[in-house]
């Protein structure tokens, strides 16, 4: 569920801004600042399992040119790995560092927490 800031802290369920419920739901977010999302499973929130993803504002013009000599290259892109199931039901996550690391890691989370209550 896509929440208000306070229905996040509060964990709750009522009027959700949006639902999501397919399991392989994709979740384009376009504006900069804090986004929240719970599990909607009675008890889940409450567990925390809750994220707030919290996109950054951009630069709004690139440089025209790079110094010379050099070259510029994109962003690594972070790797995550979320099992579908394990014996201990553990999440592992492998990701680089930076914002994109950290939405990577909020993506992941959001779809793990999805396969969990469903």
């Amino acid at each position: 569920m896509r929440v208000t800031h306070s229905m996040y802290r509060a964990c709750n369920t009522s009027s959700p801004l949006a639902t999501y419920t397919t399991g392989n739901d994709s979740i384009k977010i376009t504006t900069k600042g804090h986004h929240f999302f719970f599990c909607g499973v009675p008890g889940h929130c409450q567990a925390g399992q809750k994220v707030d993803i919290n996109v950054l504002r951009l630069p709004e013009t690139a440089p025209a040119s790079a110094p010379s000599g050099s070259t510029l290259s994109p962003p690594p892109v972070p790797s995550v790995s979320v099992p579908v199931s394990s014996p201990s039901n553990a999440l592992t996550l492998k990701a680089s560092k930076g914002n994109f690391a950290k939405l990577g890691l909020a993506i992941a989370v959001l779809q793990f927490l999805y396969q969990v209550s469903h």
